[in-house]
């Protein structure tokens, strides 16, 4: 969706690059295919770009979020400002971009 301002110049702050785009995508269809077809409901360590590194079990996989729930004794907790954190089954959205390694854990 756009929005359409009249009197207003606009600046292209970033634009990706044509093949930084088509990799992307291609990785992202290749992820949701395998995420879909063959991992779904099983333990796996997500190793992000920043060095972060999480456990649980992927749940879902798609327009290149991957989900997985985090369990309660892994020590992790939620945080919702305003509330008192809780420890329970946290469902953690990561972005595909983002990530280096996703191993399947046996």
């Amino acid at each position: 969706m756009s929005v359409q301002y009249s009197g207003y110049q606009h600046q292209t702050l970033y634009q990706a690059e044509p093949h930084m785009s088509q990799t992307l995508h291609s990785a992202r269809e290749r992820f949701k295919q395998l995420c879909r077809s063959q991992h779904v409901n099983k333990h796996v360590r997500i190793e992000t770009l920043d060095g972060d590194v999480f456990e649980g079990t992927l749940l879902h996989c798609d327009k290149g979020i991957v989900y997985i729930q985090i369990p309660q004794s892994s020590g992790h907790r939620a945080f919702i400002p305003g509330r008192p954190p809780f420890f329970n089954q946290t469902i953690l959205p990561l972005v595909l971009y983002e990530l280096l390694v996703i191993s399947l854990l046996a």
